[in-house]
């Protein structure tokens, strides 16, 4: 299993044309430096405006200096930089969506409890969208489970139900463990865990996601708090 010690990351900012992800893969392949992780997207800010943003994270290949090298001889590439990965630096993610009052409320306990672990070497970040409508929350929910690095996910409403409750049981199947406030609909019949204080969820899900806390959703499965 690779930890987050044995992978690497590049920015590459290229000319935004055909065949560049391509061009810039081959070279990677060539050295054996098996990508797990590509997002791309076109630089709208800046100087580089226009160009395109590729960015990898990648098992340790052994020899980065050379491999830098050739990126940047590739014809298109503009610029490569190597960094640590986004899990050395932002960590594990939890996502916390819902009704604004009630998300800053979960969200306060989340960022205090993920201080406590940040300052002894963890790395726990959390991420916030106030929504409402069954459709965009559904949308939001499904969502999760594409999410880099996404660990836990907070539901916190009043009511929520339906098509939200159908995404919440893609998103348990995909691995991810839900807590639900208690609130009016069906979801919290569908959530791992279902708690009434919205801080004291915030407080869990970062003690599930943390590597030295002892809490285990999996042990409370099916409880109400």
């Amino acid at each position: 299993m690779t930890t987050d010690t044995d992978m690497y990351a590049l920015s590459i900012i290229t000319e935004n044309r055909a065949g560049v992800l391509r061009d810039v893969a081959t070279v990677m392949a060539d050295y054996r430096a098996n990508i797990q992780m590509i997002q791309q997207s076109i630089i709208t800010d800046g100087p580089n405006t226009g160009n395109a943003y590729l960015y990898f994270e990648f098992e340790e290949c052994g020899n980065h200096g050379e491999l830098i090298a050739d990126l940047a001889r590739v014809p298109s590439v503009v610029d490569v930089t190597i960094y640590p990965p986004f899990s050395r630096i932002f960590g594990s993610r939890v996502i916390i969506i819902g009704g604004g009052a009630q998300v800053a409320q979960v969200a306060l306990g989340a960022v205090n409890e993920a201080d406590r672990h940040n300052i002894r070497g963890e790395r726990i970040s959390v991420d916030t969208i106030p929504l409402v409508g069954e459709q965009d929350l559904a949308l939001a929910v499904d969502a999760v489970a594409r999410l880099p690095r996404a660990t836990i996910l907070v539901l916190a409403g009043s009511l929520m139900g339906g098509e939200v409750s159908r995404a919440v049981e893609r998103v348990r199947a995909a691995g991810i463990p839900v807590i639900a406030l208690k609130m009016a609909g069906s979801v919290p019949s569908h959530a791992d865990l279902v708690v009434t204080d919205p801080i004291q969820a915030g407080v869990f899900a970062v003690m599930h996601v943390s590597g030295k806390a002892v809490f285990d959703i999996n042990r409370v499965r099916g409880r109400e708090f």
